[in-house]
């Protein structure tokens, strides 16, 4: 089958959804033009600022949810499954999973005072409730920051030519976001000015690498930046980094499906492969495998985190939140076709691992007007992915870090969470293996659990509010159970290895599934929902 063909029946189901679906989730939450936003209600110059234009939060929404996952996770799925369920999962995912539980989250953060969903759930469930979502998800983002520390210090010692056009994007931001909100600059010409910027530090990062610099120094540089990007106001660092940012990302989208317009290649992999694998059986381990890419419980955090505190408008909640997770379930189906068409069956024998099969799979359909520069550009687009989820991810953490424990100094919660969360990255076990590998494979089952957990507050704020809720109900229902199945499998194979940490991680996150899904049972004993949708 042509790639092409592929292509244009994904597209045409995101756009369905985009006009049908989306427009259905802005009747269901009563999205009001006329309502003020917390942005403006609650303005304090800090975090919450109003954006200039919903095109700046959605660069920065886009730029922080999409991280390594909607690349990683589709890549390593198509390889194990086949490309036909990947795709399958990741259009219906978007559409019906993702975009919904994305949307949701803005939307109640939004019509909540920017409150987190953590927050919400003391409202509509329980503080019980509040507190397992609360902390289960403040370790997760600690764990992010960590391996997203790891991966990005350790790109910059592997690959120096991105060192400058990442670092150097720094200061143009603050430039940038400076222009917009203080001198009140067009924002037209700011754009240029930072896009025209960027552009030239990806051409000196080809001419001027510096190489030699240690795995170490690069990591207290970036918890820096991390610092600084949480307690700066979002509009002078995170908001501006994440909008030029986001630019890079769309360029590196356009590349990829202008290559496979150029060269319409053939799916040359398996469309299926089968079943079972040595990763597990195709459900529940694929859904787990492919995560961001159709739905991902981070991604509520940033929407109810960061994005909902700069929203100038409720009209933009479907711009941002709905059309931010399609954007996303495009990339991952521009990833599968590429690996699928570009690749073929190469990929399957090769061990290099997920990052350099993309790289590989994006050099090949984008060699027609890129060449050899192809393969380089995708790890400078991953890597971007990778920085803006690291500096969102540390704000979040200072937000929940001051909800959970009281703590009002925003340099002293962001201290602990640089503290702690450096730590994981850098520390070492007897075996002299990082402690973060030992527990990241427990995270993609925790992601995909906290989206679960997201969609089930969802309906029960939905439930309170006398409006039907089967829209997140069922979703919640079947990642939960999809979840719990996968998490069940990976504590038998972590007993069957021995690896007595990830069995008790595994074991306490079935307990906490239990736990969570008995405090939302109760709320629908006592009070029926409303009719359905």
């Amino acid at each position: 089958m042509n790639s092409l063909v592929v292509l244009a029946v994904c597209v045409l189901v995101f756009a369905w959804g985009w006009r049908v679906y989306g427009r259905r989730l802005q009747k269901l939450y009563g999205i009001d033009p006329s309502l003020a936003t917390p942005s403006k209600t609650k303005f304090d110059g800090l975090d919450y600022v109003p954006a200039k234009h919903w095109l700046v939060l959605f660069g920065h929404h886009f730029s922080s949810i999409a991280g390594a996952g909607p690349i990683v996770g589709p890549v390593i799925a198509c390889t194990i499954w086949g490309w036909a369920p990947t795709l399958v999962w990741v259009v219906i995912g978007s559409v019906f999973f993702g975009a919904v539980h994305d949307f949701g989250a803005l939307a109640i953060s939004v019509k909540e005072g920017g409150d987190s969903l953590s927050s919400v759930a003391a409202k509509v469930i329980s503080k019980r409730a509040c507190y397992i979502f609360g902390i289960f998800v403040w370790l997760a983002l600690l764990l992010v920051i960590a391996v997203f520390l790891y991966l990005c210090a350790d790109t910059f010692v592997q690959e120096p030519k991105i060192i400058l056009p990442s670092l150097g994007l720094i200061p143009v931001a603050m430039v940038v976001g400076y222009l917009l909100y203080v001198v009140k600059t067009n924002q037209t010409a700011v754009t240029v000015f930072g896009l025209g910027s960027l552009v030239v530090l990806l051409v000196a990062g080809q001419m001027l690498s510096p190489a030699g610099t240690s795995f170490s120094v690069w990591a207290v540089i970036l918890l820096v930046y991390c610092f600084l990007a949480s307690i700066l106001p979002v509009n002078i660092l995170l908001q501006p980094r994440d909008y030029l940012s986001s630019f890079l990302l769309f360029f590196g989208m356009a590349a990829g499906f202008a290559g496979l317009f150029i060269t319409r290649p053939n799916m040359a992999l398996p469309a299926f492969i089968g079943f079972n694998s040595k990763e597990g059986a195709l459900w529940p381990m694929l859904f787990i495998t492919v995560a961001c890419g159709a739905i991902s419980g981070f991604h509520s955090l940033i929407a109810s985190g960061t994005s909902s505190k700069q929203i100038a408008n409720e009209r933009d909640i479907k711009k941002v939140g709905y059309g931010a997770m399609i954007t996303e379930g495009l990339l991952a189906v521009m990833v599968v076709l590429a690996v699928a068409a570009g690749l073929g069956r190469a990929a399957l024998g090769d061990s290099s691992g997920p990052i350099v099969i993309f790289g590989k799979a994006y050099g090949a359909v984008t060699l027609p007007f890129m060449g050899s520069y192809g393969q380089a550009i995708a790890l400078i687009i991953l890597n971007a992915f990778i920085l803006t989820t690291l500096d969102t991810a540390t704000r979040i953490s200072r937000y929940l870090t001051e909800e959970l424990f009281g703590i009002k100094n925003r340099f002293l919660s962001t201290g602990i969470i640089i503290v702690v969360s450096g730590w994981l990255a850098l520390a070492k076990d007897a075996a002299n293996t990082p402690l973060w590998k030992k527990l990241w494979p427990a995270f993609g089952a925790s992601n995909q659990l906290v989206a679960a957990l997201a969609l089930f507050v969802m309906s029960c704020w939905l439930l309170f509010k006398n409006k039907p809720n089967k829209i997140t109900l069922y979703p919640a229902i079947f990642m939960l159970v999809t979840t719990v199945a996968a998490l069940f499998y990976q504590t038998n194979m972590y007993a069957k290895k021995g690896d007595v940490l990830l069995v008790l991680i595994s074991s306490v996150l079935i307990v906490l599934a239990a736990v969570m899904t008995m405090e939302v049972v109760k709320i629908y004993r006592n009070k029926k929902p409303a009719a359905g949708l």
